[in-house]
Parts: C-alpha cells; sequence; structure tokens
C-alpha cells in the first residue's frame, strides 16, 4: 500500500528523478523524468507534485493510487453505490478510463 508522505517526499528530495513516479507505479512518467532530468524541468514539476501529493486529501490519494475498491468482498457491499462512487472518480479525473473498466470488472 502507497503512502502519501512517502510519495510526497520522494518527489520533494529524489523528483527531479522521477523517483516519487516510479513509487507510485508510473514507470512511464518516471523514465520521462530521467530522460529529460538534465534539463531540471522535472524538478520544477516534481516540486509542484509535492505540493499536489501534500495537500490531496487521503481518501482521493488512496482512491488514485491504492486502488483500494478492488480489495472489498463483493457480499459485503452495494455493487450499485460501488459503482456510481468509480464513476464519480472517473468524472473527477481520479482514475482514468481504463482504471474504471479494471474495477468495474472486479466489482462485476
Amino acid at each position: 500500500m502507497k503512502n502519501k508522505i512517502v510519495a510526497a517526499l520522494l518527489a520533494l528530495f529524489l523528483g527531479g528523478l522521477g523517483i516519487h513516479k516510479f513509487y507510485l507505479n508510473k514507470s512511464g512518467q518516471g523514465i520521462l523524468y530521467l530522460l529529460f532530468c538534465w534539463t531540471f524541468i522535472p524538478s520544477i514539476i516534481a516540486l509542484v507534485d509535492f505540493f499536489i501529493l501534500i495537500f490531496m486529501d487521503d481518501k482521493t490519494f488512496d482512491a488514485k493510487y491504492n486502488a483500494n475498491i478492488g480489495l472489498v468482498d463483493k457480499n459485503t457491499i452495494n455493487v450499485s453505490d460501488e459503482l456510481e462512487k468509480l464513476y464519480n472518480l472517473k468524472e473527477k479525473g481520479i482514475i482514468t478510463n481504463e482504471e474504471f473498466e479494471e474495477k468495474k470488472k472486479k466489482l462485476l
């Protein structure tokens, strides 16, 4: 399970190399940070990522990076309510369409 504080600290101290992106399973973005680290642009973006992560709500962070919804027991939840929550996360841009479809399949 990913920790928001660890991700934020990685973004602050090693963000110019994209280490926080690798930690958050965003390897493609991490590779881009590594490729362009000599320009210091990834360092500036990582500083912005740091503030985004620090001020992000814990529930939002968990929904985006920990995928806890896929771990619930189907017998103890109301599937339609969970689908509605997933849809709302997708509409807010917290999860991608692919993540939405994957989690929807797990629920159904």
